[in-house]
């Protein structure tokens, strides 16, 4: 069990059920457009994390007790600006308490009474106040213009000893200081912002501002804020090796030994691993342990270097604790090139040794796996790698050459044939080939090949799944892609894969679900993710929702071409028909070609009533036959 001393704030929704019972799709509307344009980025900007959603609530956690109350102060100084110019019924107020104390840390999650005073003081606090403890007055001192208002010893709800309580103000006339808080500006999203239609109504009564609809909401009481602590599992991220070669061209070699290390120890039985798309995001910061721990939700941290010199290899490792820098295991390694995969074995191995991991005699043999051990082939393969990534045609071209040089080298490497089969499904879905059927058929075969070469790699399974989808053979890429899922639990790609599937057919709901499993793997996550979000939103009729997830699709990656597609029928099914032509004219400017007749011959929607909905909608919004 972890514990350390945080700075906590507990917040709520003043008059949540007369608002939503007044106005249910209004001020579900005005709710997301505070959280998304205001009070998400004030918590960013003040290095806040938000680590539990209550309802119409929620808990956030600061290192700095300094950083929470100013925090606070943005907040409640920015949304009295914001609702100044709203009728007094349809204003959106909060009430802060702020707590510091000793916290358990369970996974993502804290518990234990200084959550609890926290949630009580919120309670005590007024409409647009903040109520802080003596330990957050004490603390902040006169680091910050504020005014204090002793509230006496309040007795509160299963906390034992009295609390001694104040109200916190902004000192007339003052302004925060700025060096407090935010160092940098936080971005404003592009997102066009939304208009109340009636298509909104749907919305269910408990969706707000705090809520994401892959988190459970919280329907207790405050005191069921110090839950059981769920079953201990440790949880790891694989930062990027740092490549020390002195010639960035090396690049993809150590960006490859990462992704490798990732996928074996995703393939530990009982170990969280986090994507590798979330890892990599420290790619070329120095990154500080705490912080990655509290941005990814481990509890450990693999970093390390390599330096390529000819056919010398020198490798270093440290894996350490999150919570306090404590090393647990560090390695320097000098060796031949062609020792790598003993060497990935043998790090594997300390990796797992060190968190204490207990193996079967079948499990060790399967992580050392290797689905090749020819050094020359296994270099080619990752340059593909890198080339694929780049998702243009070009450099399509470049991957599917490097990997059938590969095969060349190592007929028996199962993973560069599903490689391979992958980088012609995708020519395939972008229109690239001059041949799509017979690329399909060779993309299919390739697929089957890998896993006759390498059955127990999730990898293959994934690509003959991505595969059989394109061919429209949904139960086969179902079935293929669970197995991938089910032989390596940490596999976000394959949960996203399988929600993509999922919302070919329709099927909203499992989508969603899926969603949230490949979310928190990969919490820095691409935009494939909200897009499957906002397109299962859409299939359920919940506009609205559809709207919000397929802008944060685009802010993530402007230049796809369905979220844009899927966006401006959502617009359309709203009413807001000006909105849904900007889309389609956004999206002709990058695709010129694009037509009706492509999108009901290509794209892959199983449920023809819903395919001609998406398509009628799309004919409303301009798209061209």
């Amino acid at each position: 069990m972890e514990r350390h001393l945080a700075a906590i704030l507990a917040a709520d929704v003043v008059g949540y059920s007369r608002l939503m019972g007044a106005d249910e799709a209004g001020t579900l509307l005005r709710l997301m457009a505070h959280r998304n344009e205001f009070i998400d980025p004030t918590i960013a900007a003040h290095r806040g994390r938000i680590v539990k959603l209550m309802g119409d609530g929620a808990l956030v956690e600061f290192a700095s007790v300094v950083d929470a109350l100013a925090c606070a102060v943005a907040i409640q100084s920015g949304m009295a600006e914001r609702n100044q110019d709203q009728p007094a019924q349809q204003r959106i107020e909060f009430r802060i308490g702020i707590n510091v104390g000793d916290v358990i840390v369970e996974g993502e999650d804290i518990y234990g009474d200084g959550v609890n005073v926290a949630a009580r003081l919120e309670g005590l606090a007024e409409p647009g106040g903040i109520c802080i403890s003596d330990s957050v007055r004490t603390a902040v001192g006169s680091k910050l213009p504020l005014d204090y208002e002793f509230l006496g010893e309040q007795q509160v709800k299963n906390i034992a000893e009295p609390v001694r309580a104040y109200r916190a103000r902004l000192q007339t006339g003052a302004e925060l200081p700025k060096s407090v808080g935010a160092s940098k500006p936080v971005k404003k999203s592009r997102a066009r912002p939304l208009i109340a239609g009636a298509a909104l109504a749907v919305v269910v009564g408990v969706l707000l501002t705090w809520f994401e609809p892959w988190v459970p909401v919280f329907e207790g009481s405050p005191d069921d804020v110090i839950a059981t602590p769920q079953e201990e599992k440790p949880s790891i991220a694989v930062l990027p090796f740092n490549n020390v070669s002195g010639d960035p061209a090396q690049e993809y070699f150590s960006d490859g030994i990462s992704e490798d290390i990732i996928t074996d120890l995703s393939r530990v039985p009982g170990l969280k691993v986090i994507d590798r798309n979330s890892s990599f995001t420290y790619k070329g910061k120095a990154a500080k342990l705490q912080q990655v721990g509290i941005d990814l939700g481990v509890r450990y941290v693999l970093q390390g270097s390599i330096r390529r010199a000819g056919h010398r290899l020198r490798i270093t490792t440290q894996l350490a604790k999150t919570t306090d820098g404590y090393q647990l295991w560090a390695e320097r390694y000098d060796r031949e090139q062609g020792d790598i995969f003993a060497l990935q074995d043998e790090i594997t191995e300390k990796i797992v040794s060190a968190l204490l991991i207990k193996l079967s005699g079948d499990e060790k043999d399967l992580l050392t796996s290797r689905p090749t051990r020819n050094f020359e082939a296994y270099d080619l393969f990752l340059q593909g790698q890198q080339h694929f990534r780049a998702g243009n045609k070009e450099d399509n071209l470049l991957a599917q050459e490097l990997y059938r040089r590969a095969i060349a080298l190592d007929s028996g490497f199962g993973r560069a044939y599903g490689a391979y089969a992958v980088t012609l499904a995708f020519s395939f879905a972008r229109g690239w080939s001059d041949r799509p059927g017979e690329t399909l058929d060779r993309a299919l075969e390739l697929a089957q090949r890998a896993i006759q070469l390498n059955e127990f790699l999730p990898q293959t399974h994934w690509a003959l799944g991505y595969t059989y989808m394109h061919r429209k053979d949904w139960d086969k890429a179902l079935a293929a892609v669970q197995h991938a899922v089910t032989l390596v639990p940490n596999f976000a790609d394959g949960y996203g894969l399988l929600a993509l599937i999922n919302n070919r057919l329709s099927r909203a709901d499992e989508a969603i679900e899926l969603i949230g499993k490949a979310m928190k793997l990969n919490p820095y996550y691409t935009w494939d993710y909200p897009y499957n979000l906002g397109r299962a939103y859409y299939t359920k009729g919940q506009y609205g929702m559809a709207v919000n997830y397929l802008h944060q699709a685009l802010e993530r990656n402007e230049a796809v071409t369905y979220p844009r597609l899927f966006l401006a029928a959502s617009y359309v099914e709203l009413g807001q028909t000006e909105d849904a032509a900007w889309e389609i004219t956004q999206l002709q400017m990058t695709n010129p070609d694009m037509r009706l007749l492509h999108l009901a011959n290509a794209h892959q929607i199983a449920d023809e009533v819903l395919m001609q909905r998406f398509l009628t909608d799309l004919r409303k919004a301009g798209l061209p036959e």
